[in-house]
């Protein structure tokens, strides 16, 4: 009776599946050894922790393995030699006419079904049609020999991709140190920068044909198995068993295997290490958006107000309305406002860890060394995320990071509450000039519509281009555009803030020759970090020599990190960025080591301009909060990061709450005893703006 039921895996028909799935599995295990061997350094991971990630991985391995099989087992199953017979064929015709015939002559298809999948649909019936036709007036060998050239073509195709995968991980960590997350599915929507990032950083040729060269190998080992498959009997009965023992496998496993099993050490990088890249792809597209209030824990919608409140209270505000919901406050200084211009600068990718005031010795940011020192010197800021998005969200909106999608990139982000309403408000003309093309993460649409004039590179000539890569024109030329708009500006006696996004520090880390001593050829991120560096420079410098540079203050802001990554999901290193404020004849030199957060940017800035205003946002003028109240904001997409006092809060779904004490130097942190009272203002914070933004009440003025 067993033997009966072992013949259903038979070797000569399966077992080309169960190579697949082997093959699969291996090629995820050697992923995780080469990862572990080429950032051993980085990961620290002891055995007993390795190992277990080793399992846990298996079993992340084996779901996808089995997933990836599964269109295999669907066409052996249903793919057989009956319908090439007298019987099958009228049988297969009958079949083919019925689908047609729904699709022309009923009204189950609905109206609205497009019409180009409609008309596809169609055309794909009648072509299969045709070509059943002519197979069954071929010789049954020639049939025979038509469906193993098929198979092997797909089985082929699979192997290449499983290896493709597997270095494309490798790239990634590299990067990003993690597998696949939200920032994979994030460029997914822009293939024409991403494809041609890859294209100029990596050789991509030599990277293909190694590739192909290791999937035509492994192919090779498994082609004669795919040809006995095809030519071996088996009756539908036993084909249909195998293929319900397969979805019921996964179905179990799926309901069985938790994406939280990865997340077993207090080491980020042994976790990463336990995931599976393509299980972790579709767990990020899968939380693209995520609901606050379905995915973390909350406190009453009124309490969280409330503490919100409280939180945002200061000597110079004053809540407009007793509606507990209500966030709108006004905000007076006393004297004249100061109409100066401002220059916000946001660099892409500057890690505080790049200047030399916080220890670096390569002399990469010469000269932000030494503006550093003419300037106002923020020391202790923390970006709001890890992608550019973030950045412009915490800058423009002055809101904490909500789980999920940027607000930049989601739908319905119009006429919002933002620092270019409030300029706007107070007859500045209000700018967001890029390097690139804003169409890019969504730019264009998000500034547009919420108080700001867009100029991105399509407002430059191809003669005023030294040099472009995928990303955008090289930082000089950004500044020249800038200087360009800022000079217009003034001819019509305007106020102007003008935000500037530069793109050069960036893979491929390329730029003009002939302006740093570190050649573009190496394309490292020293190079693109020294060059950005010096395209501020000369645009200070050439600043410096206009009718508007008295008048004006510029602020360098990073809008993330370089890199993020670390042991902890959230190290506090990996958001540490720099600040300056520079107007010489404006603002004395000095540093400010007060706790601040990227979204408290805004609101300082208007505070230094004595500007009285309505305002909604949650950052606080940093020189008029009360001290004790300062904090910030620290997140990825789904990790939610709250630091006051020393003490950071980590929200993650489903409902978890972690409390930790921040190494500052190392990024490292010890759990500790949960804190109630900054527990309860990190939920009301993070809860408030979800709330708000559900209900579409962080617009515009009334």
């Amino acid at each position: 009776m067993i033997n009966k039921y072992i013949r259903v895996f038979r070797p000569s028909k399966f077992q080309p599946l169960f190579q697949i799935a082997a093959t699969a599995i291996c090629i995820s295990f050697a992923t995780r050894l080469i990862l572990l061997l080429t950032f051993g350094s980085q990961i620290h991971g002891s055995f007993l922790n390795v190992f277990t990630g080793l399992i846990i991985g298996l079993a992340f391995d084996l779901l996808i393995s089995l997933f990836i099989i599964l269109p295999f087992a669907i066409h052996i199953c249903f793919t057989n030699n009956f319908i090439y017979t007298p019987k099958g064929k009228w049988i297969a015709i009958g079949g083919f006419a019925i689908l047609l015939s729904i699709f022309l002559f009923t009204s189950i298809i609905p109206k609205d079904f497009n019409r180009d999948l409609y008309k596809g649909v169609i055309a794909y019936i009648v072509l299969r049609l045709i070509f059943f036709i002519f197979l069954y007036t071929r010789s049954l060998s020639f049939r025979f020999r038509w469906r193993t050239v098929v198979l092997k073509i797909f089985f082929f195709i699979t192997i290449f991709l499983l290896v493709f995968n597997a270095v494309s991980e490798w790239f990634f960590w590299d990067e990003f140190s993690s597998r696949y997350n939200f920032i994979a599915v994030d460029y997914l929507i822009y293939t024409n920068e991403v494809v041609g990032n890859i294209q100029e950083s990596y050789p991509i040729v030599s990277i293909t044909i190694g590739v192909l060269i290791i999937a035509l190998s492994i192919f090779l080992l498994i082609r004669k198995s795919i040809g006995l498959s095809v030519r071996c009997p088996l009756r539908f009965t036993k084909r249909i068993l195998a293929l319900a023992i397969l979805i019921t496998g996964i179905i179990l496993l799926n309901i069985i295997i938790k994406p939280g099993w990865k997340n077993f050490s207090n080491n980020n990088y042994i976790n990463e290490i336990a995931a599976n890249g393509v299980y972790e792809f579709v767990q990020a597209f899968k939380n693209n958006k995520l609901d606050f209030y379905t995915y973390y824990q909350t406190l009453p919608d009124s309490t969280a107000f409330q503490i919100l409140r409280q939180s945002l209270t200061d000597s110079n505000t004053s809540f407009v309305s007793s509606d507990i919901f209500n966030i709108e406050r006004e905000v007076t200084y006393p004297g004249p406002e100061k109409k100066m211009n401002v220059v916000m600068i946001s660099v892409e990718s500057l890690s505080a860890d790049f200047m030399q005031a916080f220890g670096s010795t390569k002399g990469i940011t010469p000269f932000m060394d030494s503006l550093a020192q003419k300037g106002m010197f923020f020391t202790n800021l923390y970006a709001s995320g890890t992608r550019t998005v973030r950045g412009l969200e915490a800058l423009s909106l002055s809101i904490p990071p909500p789980p999920g999608q940027s607000i930049v990139k989601r739908p319905g982000n119009e006429n919002l509450f933002s620092l270019g309403s409030v300029f706007k408000s107070k007859g500045y003309v209000t700018q967001y000039i890029y390097g690139g093309y804003g169409y890019f993460d969504n730019m264009n649409y998000f500034f547009g519509h919420n108080d700001y004039d867009v100029i991105d590179r399509t407002a430059l000539s191809a003669d005023e281009i030294h040099y472009a890569n995928i990303w955008g024109v090289a930082d000089e030329d950004l500044f020249s555009l800038a200087l360009r708009e800022m000079d217009s500006n003034y001819a019509r006696n305007k106020p102007f803030f003008s935000q500037v996004m530069t793109v050069s520090n960036h893979r491929p880390f390329t730029y003009p020759d002939g302006r740093i001593d570190i050649p573009p050829t190496s394309q490292t991120r020293d190079g693109a970090v020294k060059y950005t560096d010096y395209s501020i420079g000369q645009f200070i410098k050439q600043a410096s020599a206009k009718p508007w540079f008295s008048n004006t203050i510029f602020i360098i802001v990073a809008d993330h990190c370089a890199s993020s990554a670390g042991k902890q999901a959230l190290p506090v290193t990996g958001y540490h960025i720099p600040m300056i404020i520079y107007s010489p004849e404006n603002i004395a030199p000095q540093v400010i080591t007060t706790l601040t957060a990227q979204i408290d940017i805004a609101p300082t800035l208007l505070g230094m301009l004595n500007f009285s205003y309505k305002t909604k946002f949650f950052g606080q003028d940093i020189f008029h909060t009360v001290p004790g109240k300062q904090r910030a904001f620290i997140s990825t997409y789904q990790g939610l990061g709250f630091l006051k006092n020393d003490t950071l809060v980590v929200q993650s779904p489903v409902k978890i709450i972690k409390t930790y004490q921040p190494d500052f130097v190392t990024g490292d942190a010890k759990e500790i005893e949960d804190n109630p009272e900054i527990t309860r203002e990190a939920i009301a914070y993070y809860q408030a703006i979800s709330w708000l933004i559900k209900n579409k009440k962080y617009g515009m003025l009334e």
